[in-house]
């Protein structure tokens, strides 16, 4: 007897895991019930702001096929929700009134955006009904209101600093809109820069026509435009910013309702063990920005410290590839048990083959990556400390732990700002603004956990006047794109192997499926390749 296998989510990481559990479903181990809302297969959200400026195109978005799974038995179920889980009968229970039985369910619900309390605004974050004018900007609707706005030269005020707030306000502004970014706090991302990165971000950010409205405190929405729609956002201090379009990018918040309704512990998002079980259900499991990795065991160091959902796409494609692993051994394990007629002792046979799997990996932090034309910058790990607070980084430095030490170099006119935080000669932190070279090494050698040159200033060369080629540029093994894991000589082979655009390369390997922040390397890879064949 095959497992039947429930995925409720059809997003980029319900994708990915789909593509993986395949072959066991080809091969008969394994039948497969996908659960979707929305009428449209998985497609890459985080490009959603390049749809609605028209970069790109929806098809070009789609990370699945729908008929093609189905054809390959798969059972899609799109624009239908789940009501509730009933853990009991192992089934979920639909909107359409149908009952799939599970002999294993993975929530792979995702996130959903916060909706700030503000007066004009549904209060009701679970359930808001945005206004004309006002979009979240999460799914293909939205990016088609974008679309509007931009190519009628509109006023597009995007509310919240983070990076996915900048990145549409960069998009639309390029693309001929007026934009403004309205944050809290004296500079974007707040939560993941410092203060000299912030400063020198906000300034690149003004010279790329972005208008910046920084400690502001928003308190509601005006609906006064002729449709009755959006008009202004208003703040705390009785001014008001006009506009056309409100772009809520706030943040998100884990979904976790089904699980906390079938009696799942949830935290931030949905706690799973290091095999991605919920706690104390191992027919249940949780991937992507829903999951929370946090074992029950409270000697366990590593979740002591864990943070929740990362929100990346890239930790999640990796959840998804280790539990189409772990689920399959499961169902082969299974399925030897049932030939065998061993029943209980076969599933039992079938869970210590796949407890068998080294646990997954825990999560580094991740890296913020920002690039835009005049624009680029990279933001990874703790670079709060400034190079005087000396109470901060003696901190920590006890039994031989060496202290933190900063290097940090600033040129605000220019642009040009960068930051090292090191413990021991190995980065902890780091900012670079404007300084797209040497942000390519830091990168590197902070994933790498590789030690920095004595000389911090040789890194600074690599953006000097001589244009100076980057080690970590130069490297054809470096990982180019972080979300799906593919190197260089990867994207090389694909490159001489036919692939000519970004896209086909994309089809081949999966590289800049995910942020896009890799696009203009991969074009680089492409270009430099077809050079060296054309001077041949």
């Amino acid at each position: 007897m095959s497992e039947q296998i429930v995925i409720v989510g059809f997003g980029p990481v319900a994708a990915r895991l789909i593509d993986e559990l395949l072959p066991a479903v080809r091969g008969g181990l394994a039948r497969l019930t996908v659960i979707g809302e929305e009428a449209d297969a998985a497609y890459n959200r985080v490009l959603v702001a390049d749809l609605g400026v028209g970069r790109t195109t929806a098809g070009a978005l789609a990370l699945s096929d729908a008929a093609a799974l189905i054809a390959d038995g798969v059972d899609v179920r799109l624009g239908v929700r789940v009501r509730r889980v009933d853990r009991a009968r192992q089934q979920v229970i639909l909107t359409d009134g149908s009952t799939p039985h599970y002999d294993r369910l993975v929530f792979a619900t995702g996130s959903r955006p916060v909706i700030p309390n503000l007066t004009g605004l549904n209060p009701d974050p679970a359930h808001p009904v945005l206004p004309a004018g006002v979009t979240a900007l999460r799914d293909l609707r939205d990016a088609e209101v974008l679309r509007q706005a931009v190519s009628g030269g509109k006023r597009v005020v995007v509310l919240g600093g983070g990076v996915l707030g900048l990145e549409t306000a960069l998009a639309a502004a390029e693309e001929g809109a007026t934009v403004t970014v309205v944050h809290n706090g004296p500079h974007p991302l707040g939560r993941n820069i410092d203060r000299g990165g912030g400063a020198v971000l906000a300034a690149s950010l003004r010279n790329c026509g972005v208008r910046m409205a920084g400690n502001a405190r928003s308190t509601g929405v005006e609906h006064n435009a002729p449709d009755g729609g959006f008009s202004a956002l208003l703040l705390d201090d009785g001014s008001a910013i006009d506009g056309d379009l409100l772009v809520l990018s706030c943040g998100v918040r884990p979904r976790v309702e089904l699980a906390e309704g079938c009696g799942l512990s949830t935290a931030t998002g949905i706690l799973v063990d290091h095999k991605l079980r919920a706690h104390h259900e191992p027919h249940i499991f949780a991937i992507g920005d829903c999951a929370e990795v946090r074992c029950p065991d409270p000697s366990c160091s590593e979740c002591r410290t864990a943070p929740g959902p990362s929100g990346l796409v890239g930790p999640g494609w990796r959840q998804a590839e280790w539990l189409a692993e772990y689920l399959t051994l499961l169902a082969e394990g299974s399925a030897q048990g049932s030939a065998h007629g061993s029943g209980e002792g076969g599933e039992a046979a079938s869970a210590a083959v796949a407890n068998s799997l080294p646990e997954l990996p825990m999560e580094k932090p991740g890296v913020i990556v920002l690039k835009a034309r005049g624009l680029n910058m990279a933001v990874a790990g703790d670079n709060a400390p400034e190079p005087w607070d000396d109470e901060v980084l003696t901190a920590g430095a006890v039994n031989g732990r060496p202290r933190l030490q900063i290097a940090q170099w600033a040129d605000p006119e220019h642009g040009r700002y960068v930051k090292m935080t090191t413990r021991g000669g190995v980065l902890e932190g780091l900012v670079a603004v404007g300084m797209p070279r040497t942000a390519a090494e830091l990168v590197s050698l902070f994933e790498r956990g590789d030690e920095l040159p004595a000389d911090r200033s040789l890194l600074l060369r690599l953006d000097g006047p001589d244009q100076l080629a980057s080690p970590g540029n130069s490297d054809p093994a470096r990982t180019v794109c972080r979300c799906a894991g593919v190197s260089g000589t990867k994207i090389q082979d694909a490159v001489v192997d036919g692939c000519s655009t970004v896209a086909e390369v994309s089809g081949a390997t999966r590289a800049g499926t995910g942020c896009g922040g890799c696009h203009s390397d991969i074009k680089d890879i492409i270009e430099k390749h077809f050079q060296a064949a054309a001077a041949a």
